[in-house]
């Protein structure tokens, strides 16, 4: 059962990497595009320029798309999870302690789920993957094993 599972960890990695960049674009779209219904529900968008909305919104439309895509995603999700760290502790932790009493739940999981991609990388199915340096010598064709650390 174990080996089937690791067989698949690289498939699953990338799902939760589609998935989590998707919804992290959504919320971009939604503030800088006025998509699904906006910021006050009828359309609206944030200010550009506006701190720190706008700046939030365009990292979580461009990180968002790039995580989706699996295109530079170490560096994307990195940006993103720190301005989701940001957006925690400057905008809900001052409301409250604990994330679902300060409705920072979103903030924190986005924070988390993105730093783990920075570790991970991007899974199967990610551009990464096409972009990546062709291997010049035969036995360089080989793709590397990749064991779990193990604590």
């Amino acid at each position: 059962m174990t080996g089937r599972l690791n067989s698949a960890q690289p498939y699953a990695l990338g799902l939760f990497r589609m998935v989590v960049g998707l919804l992290f674009a959504c919320h971009g779209a939604v503030s800088l595009l006025g998509l699904l219904g906006g910021v006050d529900g009828n359309g609206g968008t944030v200010g550009t320029g506006t701190w720190p909305g706008w700046y939030a919104a365009v990292i979580e439309l461009v990180g968002g798309s790039l995580v989706l895509l699996g295109l530079g995603t170490r560096a994307a999700a990195f940006i993103s999870s720190g301005a989701m760290a940001y957006a925690y502790f400057k905008v809900h932790q001052p409301e409250a302690l604990w994330p679902i009493e300060n409705n920072g739940e979103g903030a924190a999981m986005y924070c988390w789920a993105m730093l783990l991609l920075v570790f991970t990388g991007s899974g199967a199915f990610g551009l990464d993957r096409l972009f990546a340096r062709r291997p010049s010598s035969p036995d360089a064709s080989r793709p590397a094993e990749h064991t779990p650390v193990t604590a």
